[in-house]
C-alpha cells in the first residue's frame, strides 16, 4: 500500500476500520475474559469466592502493574480483569485512531477536541484530580 492522504483514505474507509477495530476489541477482550474464567475455575476446583459483600481490601489485583503480574502467572482472575481492561481501552484506541484520521484530513478542530476527550478519560483513569 501507498503513501496514505486524505484522496486514499475517505470517510468510508475509516468508518469500517474503526467498526473493525471495535468489533475485534470486544471479542479480544471476551475471549480474553472468557479463558481467564476458565483458569480461575480450574486453578480452585470450580470453587467461586463469596460475592454477596464486596471487600476491597482482599483485591490482589488493584492496579494495572499486579494486573501484569498477575496474567504473566497465569492467575485466572489477574486474565479476567486483564479483559476487562481491554474492554475499556477499545473505545480509547477508537478515539486514538480518529486522531490520526483527524490530522491526515487537517481538521485540526477535532484533533484539539479528541486530545481534549483523551486527557478527560486520562485524568478519570488516573484517580481524578482530587486525590
Amino acid at each position: 500500500m501507498g503513501t496514505v492522504n486524505k484522496d486514499n483514505l475517505n470517510d468510508k474507509d475509516i468508518q469500517l476500520i474503526l467498526g473493525t477495530l471495535l468489533r475485534a476489541g470486544v471479542i479480544i477482550s471476551m475471549s480474553i475474559v472468557l479463558i481467564g474464567g476458565i483458569i480461575y475455575l480450574v486453578h480452585n476446583n470450580g470453587v467461586i469466592a463469596d460475592y454477596k459483600v464486596f471487600k476491597p481490601e482482599l483485591s490482589k489485583f488493584a492496579s494495572i502493574a499486579s494486573i501484569f503480574k498477575g496474567v504473566l502467572t497465569f492467575h485466572g482472575d489477574a486474565i479476567v480483569q486483564f479483559g476487562v481492561l481491554m474492554l475499556i481501552f477499545t473505545p480509547i484506541a477508537r478515539i486514538v485512531f480518529a486522531l490520526f484520521s483527524f490530522l491526515i484530513e487537517r481538521d485540526y478542530l477535532y484533533v484539539v477536541i479528541g486530545l481534549i476527550i483523551l486527557a478527560i478519560i486520562t485524568i478519570s483513569l488516573n484517580g481524578g484530580l482530587a486525590h
